[in-house]
């Protein structure tokens, strides 16, 4: 019989008379339904169609408004206490919205002293935080809640794996029988009457005889009865009221421990006359539940890890000595008592290649392969357990008392090898709180569930069982099998998997080769596509361009050599030495440090402007000139680069910002995270520079270096018109190429280069319209970004120089990819139809009748 799991607890039609209750529509103006006693209660006449300023006054509604509107569908009450209507009339109020409608419950303010919740939490918090022990919480759990809540019995109670609890701490009056220890079955609480417990963490039962104040009307116009999940005054089903009158309780009060999302079990309260516990004893109570829930979790969390770090040890010791052995799996047999102490048992033993070799109490050698046989039906290859064999495997009942448990660890791919762990049978007599057999009876109704009506204990002797395996033995025993599993088929499957390797690794690099030669296509281009300066000849600009380009390479060449980047000195010695033929001095002065590949690359360029720059217009281009680049280590390891040039022309500050002086002005602070500084002195160009210290390393002391005299070079609208882009790249040449072409079509973009950035620009408030991101973002990728994005649906492509299939995850594939290098035509065409779909999706939704409507978040639709 399951009526009581299918009695429909949630929508009982009534309330409890401690209180009334008031159900307005969703917009909380007017009155559609409310409980018998409320016109009474509120001291007014008509209630249905009334406005609720009219019953309750206009101070009361803009009070009760403001809190509802703070509290999301489906969450506990707001609270107000002492509210005042107009009639002078002072009420602890709860309001909350759930399925449509704005429900109010109102209960007198109890007379005396006021309840003071924050106080009486406070207190129970402060006396259970040092406690280190789930055995201390609990039972200090159920003194404290007793002495300041003053119920007749508070018990703890626990739910086992089948669903049935046992009392694990309890205060009671002295005069009464005590439950501690005693089992109740599962079916004492319904199924639907825990999934409550998990959505209102408090319950409070007044009188347990049943008294009930119907709602009116019962049903709402379409027929519909009122949904009270989440309302405190609920009226309970009648089998439980009877439940508690079979006990002698009058009245209880009920606090959820949930743990991990999941019932852990309840603070159960009676008393043994009526008592409705004031809201604001409520409220102090559902603090305290959640807090105890939030600490019971912490002890039990610190309680496995303790355990998984004992096994992980003792694993570890293992691990260590399997690598100086060429046979395992004779390693392995020889270690099967130290296996045993993996786990907590009475015995192991390893079945590998058909040989059984046991250690402590495990089950006769002859039942091992039937055994094995079943495990290799159930497990499919995973950690399976049970705590009563007998129940899976005939025969097994032979050898009970030696073994009733089992924990098998399969150590290899197919069905076949085993380390398993044995606990011996725990015979226990159960004390059950009354016979937990239920009774059942026909009436009117049909059958129907009948609570017991004793409750002397009713003892039960269980046998065939061991002490049950615990999520921290399934959890240990999986890091067993994943590091014994590895080293068991280390043998038998090394080429295979070197093999693979192999092709990982072959795939890997050609992806990354394939990531670098479209990146310095995408900044080759980048340079390529810059305007020729005003007034300035084909012939200078592609001289310009060459020396770029050459830069880059001579920077690309030093990091593939040196797989890390190379020295400062000699990229200065690089960039200065075509300049070797005139007589202006030149003086590089600094340690010998080593810049990482990416910073080398940056400084390549920015050394290459200023020094086509010095030759061109400064102190290069003539025989009085002299050039100093000197560079030190600050104390947070950054790289400080000063550029002095004095003795050349006079010079003058441009009065525009070419595109060489964007480079030296704006790399190192976008692409490094560092500082730049460039000042135009009459006396010559200076320059300063930082690099910080994640980019640096110091390779010997400091030491002087004079270059040889210098010689001069030549010097080096569519669909989203009008909208803003946020572009993410953290190389600037190429954002800036990216602004230009965003701005050929219309649009306004904002760069930035790390996802810190993006994120933060996200969170501001002024949201972009569409959005252009680069996957590889130095050693980060984009997709937090794009998560962030899609959550907000704001349109994006993704750049990237990798394959799409290699990098992107399954959930961002449906993105429009934009590879580089970059064309004008196909980012805009990409950002357009992202624009688009996102643009139709929208209307489609907005057009579906209501509840049909798409409410996929996190989709992108091409």
């Amino acid at each position: 019989m399951t009526n009581c799991d299918r009695e429909p607890i949630h929508i009982p039609g009534s309330i409890q008379p401690h209180g009334c209750l008031l159900a307005l529509d969703a917009e909380f103006r007017s009155i559609r339904r409310h409980s018998a006693n409320a016109s009474d209660m509120l001291g007014c006449g008509e209630l249905v169609d009334h406005k609720f300023e009219e019953v309750f006054g206009n101070r009361g509604a803009h009070d009760l408004r403001n809190a509802l509107a703070a509290t999301p569908e489906g969450a506990r009450p707001a609270l107000i206490m002492g509210l005042a209507n107009d009639a002078g009339r002072a009420f602890d109020v709860a309001v909350h919205r759930w399925k449509g409608h704005s429900i109010v419950e109102l209960e007198p303010v109890p007379a005396g002293r006021p309840g003071k919740p924050l106080e009486l939490v406070r207190t129970l918090i402060n006396r259970l935080r040092p406690l280190q022990t789930v055995d201390d919480v609990v039972k200090q759990t159920s003194r404290l809640i007793r002495a300041l809540l003053s119920y007749d019995r508070v018990m703890v109670y626990q739910f086992a794996a089948d669903g049935s609890g046992q009392v694990i701490a309890e205060s009671k009056r002295t005069d009464l029988e005590s439950f501690l220890g005693q089992h109740f079955p599962a079916s004492d609480i319904p199924q639907q009457a825990r999934e409550l417990y998990i959505r209102n963490t408090i319950r409070v039962i007044g009188d347990a005889s049943g008294a009930r104040v119907l709602i009116q009307p019962e049903d709402d116009e379409a027929g519909a009865p009122l949904d009270l999940s989440f309302a405190h005054l609920r009226s309970v089903s009648p089998i439980h009221c009877e439940y508690l009158r079979n006990m002698g309780v009058a009245a209880s009060m009920s606090i959820s421990i949930v743990v991990g999302g999941e019932l852990w079990g309840l603070i159960a309260c009676h008393h043994y006359t009526p008592r409705a516990l004031a809201m604001a004893d409520r409220i102090a109570a559902e603090m305290f539940g959640d807090f105890f829930s939030l600490h019971l979790e912490a002890l039990i969390q610190k309680s496995k890890l303790e355990v998984a770090i004992e096994t992980r040890r003792a694993l570890d010791d293992l691990l260590r000595e399997v690598i100086h052995h060429e046979d395992i799996t004779q390693f392995l047999r020889s270690r099967v008592a130290l296996c045993s102490s993996l786990i907590a048992s009475d015995g192991a033993g390893l079945w590998i290649d058909e040989t059984w070799t046991p250690f402590g109490s495990t089950p006769p050698a002859s039942e091992i392969e039937k055994l094995t046989a079943y495990i290799g039906t159930v497990s499919e290859g995973k950690v399976w357990s049970t705590s009563e064999l007998s129940a899976h495997v005939p025969g097994a009942a032979a050898y009970k008392a030696d073994v009733s448990g089992v924990l098998a660890v399969p150590i290899s791919h197919a069905p076949r090898d085993y380390l398993m762990f044995f606990r011996k049978e725990l015979v226990e007599t159960v004390a059950w709180a009354g016979n937990p057999e239920k009774v059942y009876q026909t009436g009117p109704h049909g059958d129907r569930l009948t609570p017991r009506q004793s409750f002397a204990i009713w003892k039960e002797t269980v046998e065939r069982k061991s002490r049950p395996w615990s999520t921290p033995d399934n959890e240990s025993a999986e890091a067993v099998r994943t590091a014994l599993f590895e080293v068991v088929m280390r043998r038998t499957e090394l080429l295979a998997e070197e093999r693979r390797k192999a092709d990982l690794r072959h795939k890997m690099l050609n992806e990354e080769l394939n990531h670098r030669v479209k990146n310095i296509l995408a900044l080759i281009k980048s340079l390529v596509s810059q305007p020729v300066e005003e007034g300035r000849d084909i012939e200078a600009y592609v001289s310009s361009l060459k020396g770029r380009i050459a830069a880059l390479a001579f920077a690309h060449d030093q990091v593939i050599r040196s797989d890390c980047g190379g020295q400062l000195k000699d990229l200065l010695r690089a960039e200065l030495g075509p300049y070797s033929g005139r007589s202006a001095a030149v003086e590089l002065d600094g340690p010998d440090v080593a810049l990482e590949s990416r910073a080398y690359s940056v400084m390549a360029l920015v050394f290459h402007e200023l020094a086509t720059n010095a030759a061109k217009y400064g102190a290069l281009s003539t025989q009085n000139g002299r050039l100093t680049v000197r560079w030190s280590i600050r104390p947070d390891r950054g790289c400080e680069v000063f550029w002095t040039e004095e003795g050349g022309p006079r010079v003058e500050k441009p009065k525009r910002s070419g595109f060489g002086m964007v480079l030296v002005d704006r790399s190192v602070p976008f692409d490094l995270g560092g500082e730049s500084e460039l000042t135009f002195h009459t006396a010559g160009v200076s320059a300063r520079f930082v690099i910080p210290g994640r980019f640096v390393t110091r390779v010997t002391p400091q030491r002087r270096v004079v270059a040889a005299p210098a010689r001069a070079e030549p010097a080096a609208s569519g669909g989203i018109a009008g909208l803003n882009v946020l572009v993410l790249e953290d190389q600037l040449v190429i954002a800036i190429d990216v602004e230009s072409m965003l701005a050929e079509y219309g649009a306004v973009a904002k760069t930035v280069a790390t996802t810190a950035e993006a994120m933060a620009v996200l969170a501001r408030g002024a949201l972009p319209d569409a959005a252009v991101l680069d996957v590889h973002i130095g050693m980060d990728n984009s997709f937090a970004v794009a998560d962030e994005l899609l959550r907000r649906k704001i349109p994006f492509v993704f750049a990237t120089g990798y394959g799409d299939s290699f990098l992107i995850p399954d959930r961002l594939r449906i993105v429009p990819v934009a590879h580089k290098p970059y064309m004008a035509n196909v980012l805009a065409e990409k950002l357009g139809l992202a624009v688009s779909a996102s643009a139709n999706m929208a209307a489609a939704e907005a057009d579906a009748p209501a509840g049909q409507a798409n409410t996929t978040s996190g989709s992108q639709t091409v």
